[in-house]
């Protein structure tokens, strides 16, 4: 059976009407076999009417109103019927072999619950956008290659988390561990479900030969911006209060402190600090409503693991 008979492709889309024909052309070409579904946030510039018309081969779930990227792409994976799920950008054209590459490299890997692919800057192809996702002890997440040669990371490598702009996942365990967490709305829900995954024993890798163009902030509009910075902060001390025990939460609270002090005075020359603030606030308040990852005894080599990768990437930050 070929490799894109057992896929899935789950694009979420919010008037996205300059990006989503170059994403399923590209995509067709590389998957012809593949499921394709476009998970509509209640678009209103014809960008889901224009895909029904060009591309009948792709199912659409139209929700009725902007319910966030997480919900989209949850909505998209759960309804799809493959055992490996891409969840992919709608701001994205894929290179040859980029499906192929995404499934070989868990089949590859037996314990692998995600594989992320190699994502190249669309309008600087020559620079890399994302070559995995990392977090550190000071509670930031952050892209490994970013604006570095393109030349570079081309050798697999376990990874924190896998971004979820173009990553395959294994379905079988989403439906253990759970899907993307819907209170992110967006930003850093892609951190929370890989940390997760590593919770209970999973990895997450890269997987170079996946290679896939990226505008960057299609939807958003920019690198930094209010609507961003202040779902970014939110999550931030919602993702580290979620998923770190309460022992893990106090010995690495001195860290936190500084980290998000640092990113504060990072804002502020932004011009963002009363925004990154506000946001911090709102994360305090969503920790008080929202249930932490339950802890497991039987976790606890995982717990350890963690904590060790938590402090080595404070070092991988600045390199």
């Amino acid at each position: 059976m070929k490799a894109d008979n057992r896929v899935s492709v789950v694009v979420p889309n919010y008037n996205g009407i300059a990006f989503v024909e170059r994403c399923f052309k590209a995509l067709i070409k590389d998957a012809p076999k593949a499921e394709l579904l476009l998970v509509d946030n209640g678009s209103t510039d014809g960008s889901r009417e224009l895909t029904a018309r060009r591309f009948p081969q792709v199912r659409i779930i139209a929700l009725k109103e902007n319910c966030g990227f997480c919900r989209a792409a949850n909505e998209g994976m759960k309804a799809a019927s493959s055992p490996y799920v891409i969840l992919l950008n709608n701001d994205t054209e894929v290179l040859p072999g980029f499906t192929k590459a995404l499934v070989s490299a868990l089949q590859l890997e037996p314990r692998a619950f995600s594989a992320g692919a190699k994502m190249i800057q669309l309008h600087h192809p020559e620079k890399i956008d994302d070559a995995g996702n990392f977090y550190c002890a000071l509670g930031w997440a952050f892209a490994r290659g970013k604006d570095k040669s393109v030349e570079y990371y081309e050798e697999p490598d376990e990874i924190f988390a896998a971004c979820g702009g173009a990553v395959i996942y294994r379905k079988a365990v989403l439906e253990r561990i759970g899907y993307l967490d819907e209170s992110h709305f967006a930003y850093l829900e892609d951190i929370d479900l890989g940390w997760r995954a590593k919770t209970a024993g999973w990895k997450n890798i890269y997987a170079p030969e996946a290679k896939v163009l990226h505008v960057g902030s299609g939807t958003s509009g920019s690198r930094y911006n209010e609507f961003k910075v202040s779902l970014s902060s939110r999550n931030s001390i919602y993702l580290a209060y979620k998923n770190m025990p309460a022992l893990q939460l106090f010995i690495n609270l001195p860290f936190l402190l500084a980290g998000f002090g640092i990113k504060y005075l990072f804002f502020v020359k932004k011009g963002f600090g009363k925004t990154y603030r506000k946001g911090l606030k709102e994360g305090l308040l969503m920790c008080r409503r929202e249930k932490k990852v339950k802890f497991c005894w039987k976790n606890l080599p995982c717990y350890g693991k963690i904590q060790l990768e938590l402090w080595m990437n404070i070092g991988k930050r600045f390199r």
